[in-house]
């Protein structure tokens, strides 16, 4: 047997490089490994840096920072499969950190992880580049990237993955791309509902909540939400409610429900399977107030279609929420709140409601919570908007003090809400009173000076329901309200413009309510307003005409009418025409400007001052009260007023009314020689006795002098003599004309139509100016008067003993008069009721003669 000869071991090739083993504890290091050829080292660095990344937010920021990033991506799309899914793993993982989320945008990386979701990829591989676009897809420019690229496709194909983790990732990424509209359209021609449907079914918790989530941001869209109907979508989503097991997905699943029933046919649906009463009767009872909030929001969306009201009406939805409404959560009480006022457009519903739920509502509005007050207010709004019933059970229920109350909040909802509910109260007479007994003056004057023209218009609207009568007028304008009120006629929106022109007309109809707002300005902001084709509206003219109503000397001159119920008192006068917008002068302004040639201003005050009253005085206070007397019968424009001393008591003179107009021009001249006439009447020992009381009574007498118009004592006998004579005849048309033929006798009588010419009033009238050195002249004074002058007095005596009767002014110096008569019975028809005809008066040419209006004679009389 042979000799066994040992093999010789060849040495290998000197070439080649023996296997290291390297172990490192720096990941700069491995970082470093990360650049090297071969794939086994490659592999190993990427799974080394996937442990170091996957301990903490830190170590992401670290391999950032040593630049591992950009070498890893590039990685990603390596050509060996496990360094291509140890590289996938990595960056996916590393995404989580924003500022890489930022690195790797600017990489431009989405496109290179949608292709790793191809179906020949590793399971894995899809997990972390799902992983990756669920991070970037939080990012509007990331989403629209994914969209362009085609990334939508393969992750709805990966919803029916074997593994949870990648359906969890592409429902969530899914969830992400769909808050954009474009998303969602494409989604749908996708057919995303059925493997989402199928994702409900899922064993994992945190893939059924991404998937309602998603159905519940897709089904926005009715044709998504039809999609969904066909699949039988409906039957998941009530099988999850009905599973107390899955009480962690009520409020989501839930969501996609509220969804759908924005659809007639969906609710139809679901009421007929009997779905709709299982829904309410769960939300009653229901422990999560969320789930309550929500199914309430869902009662919202439904109830804005009518047919939906109609079929939530018929489910009695009104006793879910009036049940919600005593729940402990505020989220809750608002959204059932919200609910009501939506269903409130359904007349039934508000009858329910208001049955079983305003007691609630009102006790509501003392929350503390300032959203619950705005909400279960604005429910009051549409309970009793066109209800008087529930109106009246608010007040029942002591609602009004409450909204008083919220008119003083921060919201301006609540507060524009209470104030509507109020005026929805204040149609009721009885509790327009009430109202007022609260206060509510008062507390309209904060929202009146609010910023908000919401809150702004709805104020102005309680105002004008609340201020029918004087009291309610008085008290605001003793709280300052009516300042802030026509501040608001300057308002650029047209809702409150028009409700503060409502008001101040309301309020207009109080003379000294009306006289205050002249004086803030509101007579010039409502002319402004009028002539201003896009400012104006139906309310400013009323308001206008109102106000003047209580200031018929401007009414006259700008309108140039005056109605039967215009009456003209003293103080009245004259001007002329005045054009819009031009500011009249008062009668004391007029009466202190010099002579001028210009059209005289025919003034009426028969008005005598007041005697003061009957108290004794000690011997010295009665002779200085004599001398204040005379001075203020040839001085009545300029009375001083004492402590004592109001109005002075003053002897009809006849000379009285030529004296008084002239004393503006010439009270200081004209003093001197009075003072001298009386020292020669009177005794010099008094005369000592009384300068040394002087000074003592003097003392007392302020400094501001206040202007009286002066007096006409020849009107005042005018106005005695018709009372006599004219006012007790039987009929209105006699009065008439024996009236015409009174007026007409004290202005110079007849005048023949072909000598009207020679009719010298204008010199007439010069020379009672020139008297008077004024150019105010006292209607009585006029002797000789043309068609105004006759038509004016006409007017005043007419009202002054209740002759219903108008006054226009016409051009040329025409003016006229229009009274109302009713014709005697046709003869065979006795005590037959003709309605009243209008007739002008002549007062001219046949003074007392009837003149039908719109006959030619009529139209000769007003007319040159």
């Amino acid at each position: 047997m042979g000799k066994k000869i040992k093999k010789e071991v060849e040495p290998p090739p000197k070439d080649v490089f023996d296997p290291l083993s390297v172990e490192s504890k720096k990941a700069a290091t491995v970082v470093l490994m990360l650049s090297s050829p071969e794939e086994e080292v490659l592999s190993k660095a990427c799974e080394a840096l996937y442990k170091f990344a996957a301990k903490g937010e830190e170590n992401k920021l670290t391999l950032l920072e040593l630049g591992a990033l950009e070498p890893m991506f590039k990685l990603v799309t390596h050509e060996d499969p496990v360094v291509r899914r140890n590289a996938t793993m990595v960056v996916g993982i590393m995404a989580s950190h924003n500022d890489v989320k930022k690195s790797l945008r600017q990489l431009d990386v989405t496109s290179a992880f949608i292709a790793r979701l191809a179906p020949e990829e590793d399971v894995v591989i899809h997990e972390f580049a799902s992983l990756c676009l669920v991070h970037m897809a939080v990012e509007y420019n990331s989403k629209v990237q994914i969209f362009e690229q085609g990334g939508l496709e393969p992750l709805i194909r990966l919803l029916g993955s074997p593994d949870p983790d990648v359906k969890k990732n592409c429902v969530e990424c899914i969830y992400n791309l769909v808050q954009d509209f474009q998303s969602r359209a494409a989604i749908r021609e996708l057919n995303v509902i059925p493997p989402l449907l199928e994702l409900l079914k899922s064993d994992y918790p945190i893939i059924q909540l991404l998937a309602l989530k998603t159905l519940g941001i897709i089904t926005i869209d009715k044709e998504t939400r039809m999609m969904l109907r066909e699949n039988q979508g409906l039957d998941h989503l009530f099988k999850i409610l009905e599973t107390k097991d899955f009480n962690d997905l009520h409020v989501e699943a839930l969501g996609v429900v509220a969804n759908c029933l924005e659809d007639v046919d969906t609710m139809q649906l679901i009421q007929e399977t009997g779905c709709l009463r299982k829904l309410l009767a769960f939300t009653e009872v229901s422990t999560l107030p969320e789930f309550q909030r929500n199914a309430a929001k869902a009662i919202t969306k439904a109830a804005y279609d009518p047919e939906n009201r109609k079929i939530l009406n018929e489910q009695e939805v009104e006793k879910c929420l009036v049940t919600l409404l005593g729940t402990d959560n505020d989220g809750t009480k608002i959204a059932a709140s919200q609910a009501i006022s939506a269903m409130c457009e359904n007349l039934a519903s508000k009858q329910t409601i208001g049955n079983l739920g305003i007691p609630q509502l009102v006790q509501l509005l003392s929350s503390d919570n300032e959203e619950v007050k705005e909400a279960a207010a604005t429910a009051l709004v549409n309970l009793t908007t066109s209800h008087l019933g529930n109106a009246s059970a608010v007040a029942d229920a002591d609602g009004i003090e409450p909204l008083i109350n919220i008119l003083s909040s921060r919201r301006d909802g609540a507060v524009a809400s209470a104030a509507t509910v109020l005026t929805n109260l204040a149609i009721q007479e009885p509790l327009r009173l009430n109202i007022q007994s609260h206060g509510i003056m008062s507390a309209l004057v904060e929202p009146l000076n609010s910023n908000n023209s919401t809150v702004q218009s709805r104020a102005a609207l309680v105002v004008a329901a609340v201020c029918c009568d004087a009291e309610a007028r008085a008290e605001l304008r003793n709280s300052g309200g009516l300042d802030p009120l026509v501040k608001l006629l300057h308002s650029k929106h047209d809702e409150v413009r028009r409700n503060a022109c409502w008001a101040v007309m309301v309020c207009a109809s109080d003379e000294l309510t009306a006289a205050e707002m002249t004086r803030l300005g509101a007579l010039d902001i409502l002319e402004e307003i009028n002539l201003s084709i896009g400012r104006k509206n139906n309310f400013s003219e009323a308001a206008l005409d109102k106000i003047l109503d209580h200031n018929l000397s401007q009414k006259y001159s700008q309108m140039g009418y005056l109605s039967c119920n215009n009456i003209i008192s003293d103080g009245f006068y004259d001007y002329g025409q005045v054009k819009p917008g031009v500011k009249l002068l008062s009668l004391e302004e007029l009466s202190g400007q010099e002579l001028n040639d210009h059209r005289a201003i025919i003034l009426v005050n028969a008005k005598l001052p007041e005697p003061e009253p009957t108290t004794p005085f000690p011997t010295e206070e009665r002779a200085v009260q004599e001398i204040v007397t005379t001075r203020n019968l040839s001085s009545v424009s300029t009375i001083r007023k004492t402590s004592k001393e109001k109005n002075s008591a003053v002897e009809d003179k006849p000379e009285s009314p030529g004296r008084n107009a002239s004393i503006s021009k010439g009270s200081t001249r004209e003093k001197g020689s009075r003072k001298g006439k009386w020292k020669k009447e009177e005794e010099k020992p008094k005369e000592e006795e009384i300068e040394t009381t002087m000074p003592k009574i003097m003392e007392d007498v302020p400094e501001k002098i206040i202007w009286l118009p002066p007096v006409d004592t020849i009107l005042q006998e005018y106005i005695n003599e018709i009372s006599k004579t004219i006012l007790p005849l039987a009929t209105t048309k006699e009065q008439v004309i024996q009236l015409a033929q009174f007026v007409a006798d004290k202005m110079g009588g007849p005048i023949e139509r072909d000598k009207l010419h020679e009719f010298s009033w204008e010199l007439h009238i010069s020379e009672i100016e020139y008297e008077l050195k004024c150019n105010v002249v006292p209607i009585g004074k006029i002797n000789k008067g043309t068609f105004y002058h006759r038509a004016l007095l006409f007017k005043v005596l007419a009202d002054r003993i209740g002759i219903g009767c108008s006054l226009v002014r016409g051009e040329y110096n025409r003016g006229w008069n229009e009274v109302k008569l009713v014709d005697d019975s046709p003869l065979g028809i006795p005590g037959l009721l003709l309605p009243p005809q209008v007739f002008i008066v002549d007062l001219m040419y046949q003074p007392g003669y009837l003149m039908k209006d719109g006959s030619p004679e009529a139209n000769h009389y007003r007319r040159i």
